[in-house]
């Protein structure tokens, strides 16, 4: 019996470290394919993708003491186009129909984002990736996301981790950290657990967007997740 979707349109949120791989730094070609591969099988299912990325695996400009904020968040929106441009290389490559756009107007190489466009390109089956996150600094992708997943009146904003759900704390750091399988909003920001920043979850909550944190290790998660397959912890 052929699966089912359980998302019909949904906004995927992927790290720009997890498009380095092990590298760490830059692009890593091969991780991005299998990432990739994985967003094609939900696309061939039916589903309306959106996708946000970030760009930490160029860029991080909270790091940096010394330079002025708004600058070092403006090169972060640059290095998320950049990712934006190589993840809709590869999946033209895989022969999907993807459309790039961005918060900052660059039009000799993107859209600019208008929401209408984005809906229509969701009906015409293609993939369309968000760069540049909020066009403004001092907000995070995370945020971004969040707010696109409210504009495009996704289903589910789907967040590749590199844990596979959300902890009462970091498993990296303690062996005893307990798993949640599911929370609600107002868990999320009374606990202060690090699904994402404050903003961006409490967007989610102030517009009920439930949201699935899993690991992107396994790339054909965001598959399964989209299928309804039990993956990660979910917040609704």
């Amino acid at each position: 019996m052929e699966k089912q979707l359980k998302y019909k349109r949904i906004l995927l949120k992927l790290s720009g470290e997890a498009l380095a791989g092990e590298k760490k730094m830059g692009l890593d070609i091969p991780t991005i394919t299998e990432i990739c591969k994985s967003i094609k099988k939900c696309s061939d299912a039916g589903a309306q993708i959106g996708i946000v990325v970030g760009g930490g695996n160029y860029w991080r400009g909270r790091s940096s003491d010394t330079m002025d904020r708004v600058r070092a968040d403006h090169i972060g929106m640059l290095a998320t186009a950049m990712n934006a441009l190589a993840v809709a290389d590869v999946l033209e490559g895989l022969g999907c129909e993807v459309r790039v756009q961005t918060a900052i107007d660059m039009k000799q190489i993107a859209e600019p984002y208008i929401r209408q466009k984005t809906l229509r390109h969701f009906e015409k089956g293609r993939i369309v990736i968000f760069g540049c996150g909020t066009g403004s600094p001092f907000f995070s992708t995370d945020s971004a996301a969040a707010l696109r997943a409210a504009e495009i009146n996704a289903d589910i904003l789907l967040k590749a981790t590199m844990v596979d759900g959300i902890y009462d704390k970091d498993p990296h750091k303690y062996a005893d950290a307990v798993k949640y399988d599911t929370l609600s909003h107002h868990e999320i920001l009374v606990h202060s657990l690090k699904v994402m920043d404050s903003a961006a979850a409490a967007m989610c909550s102030d517009n009920k967007t439930p949201i699935l944190v899993f690991d992107l290790s396994r790339p054909d998660n965001i598959y399964d997740a989209v299928m309804g397959e039990k993956v990660g912890t979910v917040v609704s």
